[in-house]
């Protein structure tokens, strides 16, 4: 039986993701400036990745 087009594995193609990990979040604010050391990681701003 063959697999559905819309269930295949998003790398394979090379797809954008418009969604960031919490980790890529916080490394983000840190290169902005706005991010503290001791700061919670639960509850982050919203952020646009960088083009």
């Amino acid at each position: 039986m063959s697999q559905h087009s819309s269930l295949r594995a998003v790398g394979k193609t090379g797809g954008k993701r418009n969604v960031m990990k919490r980790f890529e979040r916080v490394e983000l604010l840190k290169k902005r400036g706005q991010w503290k050391e001791g700061d919670r990681v639960t509850g982050l701003r919203k952020t646009k990745p960088d083009a």
